[in-house]
């Protein structure tokens, strides 16, 4: 598969990552480089790594994880944005939602690249390099991600209100997304 197909199915790939960064930068207090590394090689990361097992597994599993891919996704996001929610409105700061938490990064991580697993089946059907392809497709991520956390924490910045809420929603609305187009297809 050309290089610019792969770009462009990177870039897709990386949308729910980049929203999910955004919203990891509204709420961080103090950014530094290695807080925005951090969130970007996970995302970087995992969307390099789920089109490997995606490909790797090939047709053998195909039907039931497409079938259920959206429901996983759907089901982190809305847990992990409803919890956002919930800490919004409780007293102790020292509980908040933290996106740079090793869990909550795990989740996110996972749940934002469950369509690359089946980019990954569809790359195995169409006898495409999975190395070079997982490999732009995670640079892709990491860099958009990277990008993002630093836009959501400028834009967050400038703001006054609980932005907490805001990334549980946006986080919720994700999960929604991801469903409703599975569903509707």
């Amino acid at each position: 598969m050309e290089l610019a197909n792969i770009s462009l199915i990177g870039i897709g790939l990386a949308a729910d990552a980049c929203a999910v960064s955004l919203s990891s930068g509204l709420v961080i207090r103090h950014i530094k480089i290695n807080k925005a590394l951090k969130i970007a090689l996970a995302f970087g990361i995992f969307q390099g790594i789920m089109p490997l097992i995606g490909w790797i597994t090939g047709l053998t599993f195909r039907e039931f994880i497409i079938q259920i891919d959206h429901w996983i996704a759907f089901v982190l996001l809305v847990a992990i944005g409803g919890k956002m929610i919930y800490e919004t409105f409780q007293e102790e700061k020292e509980n908040k939602f933290n996106p740079l938490d090793n869990y909550t990064l795990l989740g996110l991580a996972i749940a934002t690249s469950i369509d690359a697993l089946a980019v990954g089946l569809s790359l195995s059907v169409l006898k495409t390099s999975i190395l070079s392809s997982a490999g732009v497709i995670a640079i892709i991520t990491f860099s958009l991600s990277f990008i993002s956390v630093y836009l959501g924490h400028k834009w967050g910045n400038l703001c006054k209100f609980k932005l907490e809420f805001v990334g549980g929603v946006i986080l919720i609305f994700i999960g929604l997304k991801i469903l409703m187009s599975h569903l509707v297809a």
